[in-house]
């Protein structure tokens, strides 16, 4: 049961920090729908480099540099060129799915290095991404900054009558959010599951995009729902441990995602808007225009 749970905390990790950029992103009013593609990317950048460098710290350098330039040029279509911010994350994902391919192809199998020093269990990844929840709920919430990227969010013009760079807080979330994205694929490969496969996240890119509509935008509801679909997912792999004999292991498998659709058809229903007073960004995915 032990090592169950830090497994489960470990994929909880993976979850977290993707999602962490993604609610940083979200909350300067840019959607990123292509988080799976980053840490695909990210994740393929961090297993390749530590591989050929033999060294761990090199593959978390390689998956932060291709994070922040995938999040560079998301920027450059939806803020500076104005794009469909869906049009543009849903051709960073195909891009990282057939790049991440050929790269990564002739590299398939394990990492080949140590594991990682864990603490009970549990890797660096896992408490670098418990200390960022508390500094970004610090700095959404107790900063000036956090104050600009809020108001940029949710009415950029005002933002922008008041003397914030709406285009540069902008550029500094989604820079950090795929910076973020590159920094879970690559807690991935290098720790939670250190070898390389085509399409090795299945779908954990989308499950974290989906956490942050769960968490309503608020960074402890985002780990507290990290925490949970990790344990979905731990049990879906391993269900004897817990309820042996009950249903199949591909039953299981589907349960985090069925689980994922559920929650997304429930918090749009106004009845859930009107209740529990939903704090979507009112201008994600709305380009800006100083003219």
């Amino acid at each position: 049961m032990t090592e169950l749970l830090a497994r489960s905390l470990e994929a909880s990790t993976v979850f977290l920090l993707a999602a962490l950029g993604e609610l940083l992103t979200q909350r300067s009013g840019v959607l990123n729908v292509g988080l799976e593609g980053l840490m695909l990317f990210g994740g393929t950048a961090a297993f390749l480099a530590a591989q050929a460098m033999q060294s761990h710290l090199a593959g978390v350098g390689a998956a932060l540099a291709v994070g922040a330039l995938l999040g560079l040029l998301h920027a450059f279509f939806s803020v500076t060129l104005r794009g469909d911010q869906v049009v543009s994350g849903m051709g960073l994902w195909i891009l990282s799915f057939g790049l991440t391919t050929y790269l990564g192809s002739p590299h398939t199998g394990p990492l080949g290095l140590e594991r990682l020093p864990t603490v009970l269990g549990l890797s660096p990844f896992v408490a670098s991404a418990w200390v960022l929840v508390l500094a970004f709920w610090f700095l959404l919430f107790r900063t000036g900054l956090g104050l600009a990227i809020r108001s940029v969010g949710e009415n950029p013009a005002a933002a922008a009558a008041s003397g914030v760079d709406v285009h540069a807080v902008r550029y500094l979330c989604v820079v950090a959010g795929g910076t973020l994205a590159g920094l879970g694929g690559a807690a991935y490969t290098l720790s939670y599951n250190p070898v390389w496969n085509y399409n090795f996240l299945m779908g954990w890119g989308f499950v974290s995009l989906a956490l942050v509509f769960f968490s309503m935008w608020n960074p402890w509801l985002l780990l507290g729902g990290s925490v949970l679909f990790g344990v979905m997912w731990q049990l879906s792999l391993n269900p004897e441990l817990v309820l042996p004999g009950v249903l199949s292991r591909y039953v299981w498998r589907a349960i985090p995602f069925v689980t994922t659709i559920a929650i997304l058809a429930l918090i749009s229903t106004q009845w859930f808007r009107r209740r529990w007073g939903l704090a979507k960004p009112e201008a994600l995915g709305l380009p800006y225009s100083a003219d």
